[in-house]
């Protein structure tokens, strides 16, 4: 998929790699959510959280805003795993024609964790799932 990155994505782009040294493949800015979720490049998740997660809250004073994580990956059911973790996703079931995608998860507990507060999480699946491979995040279902 063809991906176009502005200015001031950019230019958050080039703040994480500064302040962590992790490479950032997309930066995406939600006014909705009033957050910034940033793709890091497979294998530099831990240089991007940090200790503890300091890097992430370091980031967050610096830039003023929520600041969202996920690695990426080049099979489209684990970058969707990596989406909804920390739920646990058992199986996919992907329709290539209407370019639409069930998520089955393993419990009642994860759908709440998989769709998020006020529905964040299932949105940043949506918007990352369009614009990385072209498909619709559609139903999360239970096991």
């Amino acid at each position: 998929m063809q991906r176009e990155i502005g200015f001031k994505e950019r230019r958050y782009i080039e703040e994480l790699r500064i302040l962590t040294k992790a490479t950032a493949l997309d930066c995406i800015i939600d006014p909705r959510f009033e957050r910034i979720i940033y793709v890091i490049k497979k294998g530099d998740m831990g240089f991007a959280i940090g200790k503890k997660g300091e890097n992430i809250r370091r980031l967050e004073g610096v830039l003023g805003k929520k600041v969202e994580m996920v690695e990426y990956d080049d099979m489209i059911e684990g970058f969707l795993t990596n989406i909804f973790r920390p739920a646990q996703v058992i199986q996919f079931d992907r329709d290539d024609d209407s370019k639409k995608i069930n998520t089955l998860v393993a419990k009642r507990t994860d759908v709440g964790i998989a769709i998020g507060k006020n529905g964040s999480t299932i949105e940043k699946a949506r918007t990352l799932m369009k614009r990385f491979y072209g498909y619709e995040v559609a139903e999360i279902l239970v096991q």
